[in-house]
């Protein structure tokens, strides 16, 4: 375990070393191209956030990936929203007023269907619904769209995993082109991830969350991404990410968020990061053009 320690402690260094002596402002992904900019839970700054209209809302933003979350209802349907309460983004205390606290897993699709989900947003959004996966994708694919699919709380929904891949399947998201360049799935949770890349090993996958880099050897059989939140990370710790091979036999990536202002996604950038999520996407490319 020591020689080991000591192995991955000089990966780090070295890798450290090697952007030290990049130009400043090259990233150290391949190419010195600038970072993919993500819309996360679709532009949702701007429109109300895991919903069709934030999905159109990037679209029209010119931005080609979009990040959503998944969780799963009373009776077995996925449907795309982050918290696992539907109080916060929806009327669900007005409509069902006795049934706190209103978690998504306690109510039917039927029931979850009937709720606004944007009008907490603004009035102008009044009646968007809660799209299900199946809803979300097809937009996605309409809009020509690449998909960043967070697996939210695995621990609640035992076998979500490979029910979202079936969805993925079934919609056509997992032939070679989808695969290859339009579709990531990440979580916080290694176990959801690992069980991803098992059930379906050509999907390329990210583990969100900062770990130490002593752990990366043991994630990069079953990850390709590493994804912190920006606050968390330096040059040094994006350049010894991408010393590690991942699992598709790339150098492991660096998507990090959540970024929304200009000055933040240029330090980012600088670091090295070959993604930035963020909710105002349209600032982040700005600031960091794709030249």
């Amino acid at each position: 375990m020591h020689a080991r320690a000591v192995a991955v402690t000089t990966t780090a260094l070295l890798a450290a070393l090697c952007l030290l002596v990049t130009a400043p402002g090259a990233r150290a992904g391949e190419g010195g191209r600038p970072p993919v900019v993500v819309a996360h839970r679709g532009a949702s700054a701007y429109a109300p956030e895991n919903t069709l209209a934030a999905v159109d809302e990037a679209a029209l933003l010119g931005i080609r990936w979009v990040e959503n979350d998944v969780q799963r209802t009373r009776d077995g349907a996925l449907v795309v929203m982050h918290d696992d309460s539907l109080r916060r983004t929806t009327d669900a205390e007005e409509v069902f007023p006795g049934r706190a606290p209103w978690k998504v897993k306690d109510f039917t699709a039927a029931e979850i269907a009937r709720l606004d989900a944007g009008g907490w947003f603004d009035p102008t959004y009044a009646g968007v619904r809660v799209p299900t996966l199946e809803q979300y994708l097809r937009r996605v694919e309409r809009n020509h769209q690449r998909l960043l699919l967070e697996i939210k709380s695995p621990e609640l929904y035992p076998g979500i995993e490979q029910q979202i891949l079936k969805v993925l399947a079934d919609e056509g998201w997992l032939d070679h082109r989808h695969v290859a360049d339009e579709l990531i799935v990440q979580s916080f949770s290694a176990d959801s991830i690992r069980a991803v890349h098992d059930l379906e090993p050509a999907v390329r996958t990210g583990l969100l969350g900062t770990p130490p880099l002593a752990d990366l050897p043991g994630y990069s059989g079953f990850t390709d991404q590493i994804n912190p939140s920006h606050g968390t990370i330096s040059a040094a710790y994006v350049a010894a990410v991408h010393a590690f091979t991942g699992a598709h036999g790339q150098a492991m990536e660096v998507f990090t968020w959540i970024v929304d202002d200009a000055a933040t996604a240029r330090q980012a950038a600088g670091y090295g990061v070959d993604g930035i999520i963020s909710d105002r996407p349209d600032v982040v490319e700005d600031a960091v053009p794709a030249g």
